[in-house]
């Protein structure tokens, strides 16, 4: 009973990314915390999981109310692990990022970040993604850090429902005007890549590209508030059913069991 909560946080930019280490200095505040994180880079892994080889981890450092190990695998590798093999008890809570680079709108799906999240959510923790739009070695994570103990308190006080998971971006501004729950943005990404040279002249590209939203835009989507300065809290659902088109589908005579 007076045991603090158990904060699990992990991220893809690698265990030793500063995003990560500010995140869990902060959530440190709130309870303790248990890092686990790739030994390395795993960006744009999403819920990718290991499986044709085995998953290590080791431990880095242990102090009052900190543990922080490094895993082989990939974020959702390393909650999977965690949660399943080395914590002795269900975190209270999961806290992904602090992740170099936003992940608003259709990123949400690529992210690696957020996959370790999905994965908390599907373990029914109720969990965090945590991203600043920022992408250079020296961002200031601090007001990513604050908004992050903000939304975290809540959570710990009153969870999440069921298969639902928060995705947080911060615009890289000193002073966030605060928090607005937004819609994820509607668009795609164009001119996706960019061609680069090689030795032997080979075509080679890397991936780049610019973010275009769909009209009509709405004026409540992530990237939106995001050049506002605000930072965006997206709710999100692992259930990715479209429900309201299911009965269209039955009418279209593709649903053999209901006419049975």
């Amino acid at each position: 009973m007076n045991q603090r909560p158990l904060i699990l946080v992990s991220n893809d930019d690698g265990v030793d990314a500063r995003g990560i280490h500010a995140l869990a200095e902060g959530m440190r505040l709130l309870g303790d915390v248990f890092v686990m994180a790739p030994d390395g880079p795993r960006s744009g892994m999403s819920s990718a999981i290991t499986t044709t080889q085995p998953i290590t981890y080791r431990v880095l450092s242990e102090a009052e109310g900190m543990t922080i190990c490094s895993c082989s695998g990939t974020p959702t590798d390393c909650v999977k692990l965690a949660v399943s093999e080395v914590l002795d008890r269900k975190p209270d809570l999961l806290v992904s990022g602090v992740n170099h680079g936003g992940n608003e709108a259709l990123s949400v799906h690529y992210s690696g970040t957020i996959g370790a999240a999905i994965e908390g959510c599907v373990l029914d923790i109720p969990s965090l993604g945590v991203s600043l739009v920022h992408y250079r070695s020296e961002a200031d994570f601090s007001e990513a850090v604050r908004l992050a103990q903000r939304v975290a308190k809540d959570l710990l006080r009153n969870g999440l429902p069921h298969g639902t998971y928060l995705n947080l971006n911060v615009p890289n501004t000193p002073h966030v005007k605060g928090l607005t729950i937004c819609r994820q943005a509607d668009g795609r990404w164009i001119r996706e890549f960019d061609r680069v040279s090689t030795p032997d002249g080979s075509p080679a590209f890397r991936m780049s590209g610019e973010y275009l939203n769909y009209p009509p835009i709405q004026p409540d989507n992530d990237t939106q508030r995001l050049s506002e300065g605000w930072a965006s809290i997206v709710p999100c659902l692992l259930d990715v059913t479209h429900h309201a088109f299911m009965n269209e589908l039955k009418s279209r005579g593709l649903d053999d069991a209901a006419a049975r």
